[in-house]
């Protein structure tokens, strides 16, 4: 099933184990389970085309929260998913290597440059591009901002391209390289992750000028709705929930890793939106959790390996009895 190839699968779950209770606890994303709780676009915004102003507006924003002094380095993209899949054509044409594990959608993306698969960034050697994800997905792997600073800079005096999808950098900010101008540096963030609205589809890619204006020629005048807009304008310029929502998250993972070594699961990593678990038999554990209407991510290639989303507050305790019931 699609569980294999990536989290949200949920309509599948629900087809493969029909008896299983319901509603369904979706632990199988690194989403925020207690979303950003301002106001969507009115109803008259959906009514016209978005204004080109508001989409400028918003790059601003996005570009003073993610501490970018040139905003003109910042594109909103309709996913960051939609950003790494451009930047083969864009940017590639020679050897690609990619941090493993990673991403999925990476490795999709790339898959027609004949990308090759490395266990660190210093391994990258000669390769014209380097993929990595910081913190890493799905294992939550960091490297520190001043070494991957310097190796992203040494490339780019070689005529390199270096790309660090951060699209979970907002629950470890100080990994972030989105502030640098480094010249093949392309820095991808994620709306949804953090924010907890993955449907919104909003993302952002921060790089050149010149690579940047590039992108926004394929986007067109109108790469966002109207609610993607409106909920990136107001919600980047709430830091007090920023800030907030930080400490509130890092404090439930903190809860989760309890929860999980009580229940006799070795957790190997993680950020505070997901944590990295290693179970003797991770595909029957998968099986017994969603028989139970639980669903976490497993790994086709790692048969000792779950992912485990973060649960809200309020489903902290049915996860709780649920692996009373199911755990090794």
């Amino acid at each position: 099933m699609g569980a294999f190839r990536h989290g949200g699968r949920l309509h599948e779950a629900m087809a493969a184990y029909p008896d299983a209770p319901r509603p369904w606890l979706d632990l199988s994303t690194g989403i925020n389970p207690e979303p950003w709780p301002g106001p969507r676009a009115p109803a008259e915004a959906l009514r016209r085309l978005p204004d080109p102003a508001q989409l400028t507006a918003l790059e601003a924003v996005a570009a003073r929260a993610f501490r970018v002094d040139d905003p003109g380095r910042v594109v909103a993209l309709p996913g960051a998913e939609a950003g790494l899949r451009l930047l083969p054509n864009l940017i590639g044409g020679g050897q690609t290597a990619l941090v493993a594990p990673i991403y999925g959608g990476h490795a999709e993306a790339w898959e027609p440059r004949a990308a090759r698969l490395i266990h660190a960034a210093d391994d990258a050697g000669n390769a014209d591009v380097l993929v990595l994800v910081n913190p890493n997905n799905p294992d939550g792997r960091r490297i520190e901002r001043d070494a991957l600073a310097v190796l992203a800079s040494a490339r780019s005096a070689l005529g390199r391209w270096t790309v660090v999808d951060e699209s979970f950098v907002e629950v470890a900010p100080d990994l972030s390289l989105a502030d640098l101008a480094i010249e093949r540096l392309v820095v991808l963030r994620s709306f949804g992750k953090f924010y907890g609205l993955p449907g919104a589809r909003l993302g952002f890619v921060i790089t050149s000028n010149e690579l940047a204006r590039e992108i926004r020629v394929l986007l067109g005048d109108w790469p966002l709705s109207a609610d993607a807009l409106a909920l990136g304008l107001a919600a980047y310029a709430d830091d007090a929930w920023r800030a907030t929502t930080q400490a509130r998250l890092a404090a439930q993972a903190g809860k989760l890793d309890a929860l999980l070594t009580s229940a006799g699961l070795n957790v190997l990593g993680g950020c505070d939106l997901f944590r990295w678990v290693a179970a003797p038999d991770a595909h029957a554990l998968f099986s017994r959790l969603a028989e139970q209407g639980v669903l976490v991510r497993p790994f086709a290639d790692r048969s000792d390996r779950l992912r485990f989303g973060l649960p809200s507050r309020r489903d902290f305790k049915r996860l709780r009895d649920v692996l009373e019931v199911v755990a090794p």
